[in-house]
């Protein structure tokens, strides 16, 4: 019983002191990873235009379905990381650009939005691939289990899957700390 309560003593202790470590860290973040692919543009816009398109490849993405369109926007739903979440198309550049948002409300535990920048890379043909994650974590404690796993995981998680699914092995690069 004695070594019991100690552990619970321990696992609190460490909670909160996860909870502190949180409050000390900023709300927002910015992770900004990249890739080259040695596909042509117009195929890799494609597979990442397609929000569904990572189902059985991108390991976090659960489903993934269209909804209607709100205010002339595309509207997604989708299971990622544990998370269900619904994610507004708020700009589409084919084949540059592609920035969703979070559709969250004004007190959901994380929000923001992702921009992907294509571009080709070099004489060969290939993309460069450039995903950036502006976001916000409202809980303390989330926030320092985000900073403990890195700030740049799910981005990499991304660009790691979409690598595989076009049959390549690629290993993203941080733009940023």
């Amino acid at each position: 019983m004695k070594i019991a309560l100690i552990v619970l003593l321990g696992l609190a202790g460490l909670v909160a002191l996860l909870a502190l470590v949180g409050l000390a860290l900023p709300r927002t973040h910015r992770a900004t990873s990249r890739i080259t692919l040695q596909k042509p543009p117009a195929e890799v816009w494609a597979t990442v235009r397609d929000l569904s398109s990572l189902l059985g490849t991108w390991q976090d993405l659960k489903s993934a379905h269209r909804l209607p369109d709100q205010g002339g926007k595309e509207v997604w739903e989708q299971k990622a990381g544990g998370f269900s979440m619904r994610l507004i198309v708020e700009a589409a550049d084919p084949p540059r650009r592609l920035v969703t948002r979070i559709d969250a409300a004004d007190d959901a535990p994380f929000g923001g939005q992702w921009t992907y920048q294509l571009e080709p890379a070099g004489a060969g043909g290939g993309t460069q691939v450039t995903v950036s994650e502006e976001g916000y974590v409202s809980n303390p404690l989330f926030r320092a289990m985000m900073v403990l796993m890195g700030t740049h995981r799910t981005v990499d998680s991304y660009l790691r899957a979409l690598g595989k699914k076009l049959g390549e092995t690629v290993r993203p690069m941080h733009l940023d700390s």
